[in-house]
């Protein structure tokens, strides 16, 4: 591509200035590409539409003068970067540090010479291609660091995701029950109208709710007898495991970071990044009651985080639908009925209300991911009211 060459905006309101600069600009023989303006307002418009690298103006002019000009330049980003020479008097001490005050990038006295000009330019223009450089070397860093924010956020979610499934495998060994929470929190949260960041926060994590499964033996987790009241109090310690899991910076890690407390309690900071701190909190919360009668903490109402209250009503329907080792599937009918007659007790009614607005678009996901394997025991009177080991 052939390189322009550098374009020039001369502004005097006399045009015998104008003349005698365009007759030493064509002696120069630069090849520059001048223009010329009589008023402030010629010159605001064309750079409004034209691109230059030098602005040469008087700072006396009638009506707008240069200090105007260089106020609506500086202004306006397409146009303050541009160098501009103001030419002024030789006793126009104080016009001459206000106008560098205001931006202009060099002066130039009046009766203008031919070398004083020609230098002056070429020194703006060697500014300006500074400039233009260090410009395209931003915009360069910016690209390297937005492609490499994209790729941490792939690995992120990636990670996230394979932990999810790590913490399901036991008793979900496809991993489709994590994305089938994920993408149904994600309707949930649409749906209630939460902002685009947190619902996508929502949606990332989600999956990790039942990570504190991974500490929870076998011999409980999958056992097909009803649990024990010792075994059901083991089996509830996996929201809190799973906070743990997630909040407490590993050992081999904080004993060489000085930044981070000795020790640490498990409990959400505000330090956290959103991603751990939002995680953390499904963790810990997602078996939290509406009516107080959940756990880890018996929180009530608006007090449990509305991620952990969207996740409880997905995660519970999901969990009826599904088969196990210890419990029969559910028919679609009993589950939504069982989700309904749970609003306001142990579910938040403004999220069930979402759900069953939203049942499309859930019904949309399982057709995607698979619905569980349910068909088999439908009808089954073996199934307990509530046969989620939870």
């Amino acid at each position: 591509m052939e390189k322009k060459p550098p374009r020039l905006l001369f502004v005097d309101d006399e045009p015998i200035i104008l003349d005698t600069a365009a007759r030493m600009l064509a002696q120069s023989k630069e090849g520059w590409d001048a223009k010329f303006c009589l008023n402030v307002d010629d010159a605001l418009r064309i750079t409004a539409s034209h691109d230059f690298d030098v602005i040469i103006a008087d700072i006396r002019m009638p009506g707008k003068d240069g200090f105007i000009l260089l106020r609506a330049l500086q202004s306006n980003d397409k146009t303050k970067q541009i160098p501009v020479i103001i030419l002024t008097g030789d006793g126009d001490h104080s016009l001459k540090r206000r106008a560098l005050d205001s931006g202009a990038t060099d002066l130039l006295n009046k009766p203008v010479k031919y070398d004083d000009l020609i230098a002056r330019i070429r020194s703006a223009l060697r500014i300006k291609s500074y400039q233009d450089q260090l410009a395209s070397q931003v915009d360069l860093l910016e690209d390297l660091v937005r492609e490499r924010t994209r790729q941490l956020e792939i690995s992120q979610r990636e990670t996230v995701w394979r932990l999810a499934k790590a913490g399901e495998f036991r008793d979900d060994q496809t991993g489709e029950h994590v994305a089938r929470v994920a993408w149904g929190c994600l309707i949930l949260a649409e749906g209630l109208g939460l902002e685009p960041a947190h619902a996508d926060l929502l949606f990332q994590t989600s999956p990790l709710h039942d990570i504190g499964k991974i500490g929870i033996p076998d011999g409980i987790l999958l056992k097909p007898d009803k649990l024990t009241p010792l075994e059901r109090g083991i089996m509830e310690r996996h929201t809190l495991m799973g906070e743990e899991i997630l909040s407490k910076a590993p050992r081999a890690i904080s004993c060489f970071n000085t930044s981070l407390p000795a020790t640490q309690e498990h409990h959400i900071t505000r330090e956290m990044p959103p991603l751990l701190r939002m995680a953390c909190s499904i963790a810990r919360h997602h078996h939290e009651k509406w009516d107080g009668s959940g756990y880890s903490d018996k929180l009530r109402g608006a007090a449990i985080p509305i991620e952990a209250r969207i996740t409880a009503v997905v995660d519970v329907y999901d969990a009826l639908l599904s088969e196990r080792p210890y419990k029969r599937a559910m028919p679609e009918e009993q589950a939504q009925a069982y989700i309904k007659k749970e609003s306001e007790h142990h579910f938040d009614p403004a999220v069930v209300k979402a759900f069953f607005d939203n049942l499309e678009r859930i019904r949309e996901v399982y057709a995607k991911f698979g619905k569980p394997d349910l068909m088999a025991h439908i009808g089954d009177t073996q199934n307990e009211i509530y046969p989620v080991r939870r």
